[in-house]
């Protein structure tokens, strides 16, 4: 039985609502570890407003999280930020990936390459179409933007009354949200055996690499399975 009218023209209003209430709630889960990383930056020794910068211009919480880990563990600055550099790089691979999907004009595109991170490029990928695609990634990026920020500044400002982030399980909540997102998107053998080595991979480096490097690792897991899967076939 084809739709009625009123059916028709409530179904797209009804996928729009959906885009944005998910885009939201990532934004809000991940924008709130911004308190996690306030905290953590001024018990490294970094300034409210220094911390505050990192937020705005890098916008990426595991490389910040990765420079600040550093220097609180008497790192050298320098080493420091490579690792958080490095740790960021993975951003240009979803840039790759969604400048086809999104298709934005040139003028935007400057602008929204800030907001290239693991929560917009899941949110989006996890559309159908285009339209839905642009509007999960305006709506998680500008609100865990916002929020981000905003939550970098009160941990700062009250690292003493918040305490422990630790208890709180703050910096988890940006990774969990991610693999929620991700899970269902792994539908094929290949793709869920991909995930399964950049698990082992990443898990297994972990204590023997610098920060930020086991991510790198764990990419690789990609071209090996692909490499043995092509040799099977």
């Amino acid at each position: 039985m084809p739709p009625t009218p009123a059916q028709a023209a409530a179904g797209p209003g009804a996928g729009r609502r959906a885009v944005v209430r998910d885009s939201l709630g990532v934004g809000v889960a991940v924008g709130l570890s911004g308190f996690a990383f306030g905290v953590t930056a001024a018990g490294a020794g970094i300034s409210v407003l220094q911390a505050c910068v990192l937020s705005l211009l890098v916008f990426t919480g595991a490389s910040q999280f990765a420079l600040v880990g550093a220097l609180a563990a008497g790192g050298n600055p320098f080493t420091a930020a490579a690792g958080a550099f490095f740790l960021g790089t993975r951003n240009a691979f979803y840039g790759l990936r969604l400048s086809q999907l999104l298709a934005l004009p040139r003028a935007v595109r400057p602008f929204a390459a800030h907001w290239v991170i693991d929560e917009t490029a899941a949110v989006s990928l996890a559309q159908k179409d285009r339209a839905a695609a642009r509007l999960g990634f305006t709506v998680t990026g500008l609100s865990l933007y916002l929020l981000w920020n905003l939550t970098t500044l009160l941990g700062a400002l009250g690292a003493e009354a918040i305490g422990d982030t630790n208890k709180w399980g703050l910096d988890a909540a940006g990774p969990a949200v991610f693999l929620a997102l991700l899970a269902p998107m792994l539908r094929t053998a290949t793709e869920r055996a991909v995930a399964a080595l950049a698990l082992v991979l990443g898990l297994g480096f972990l204590p023997v690499l610098p920060a930020g490097v086991p991510v790198l690792v764990a990419a690789l897991a990609a071209p090996v399975i692909l490499f043995l899967k092509g040799r099977r076939s």
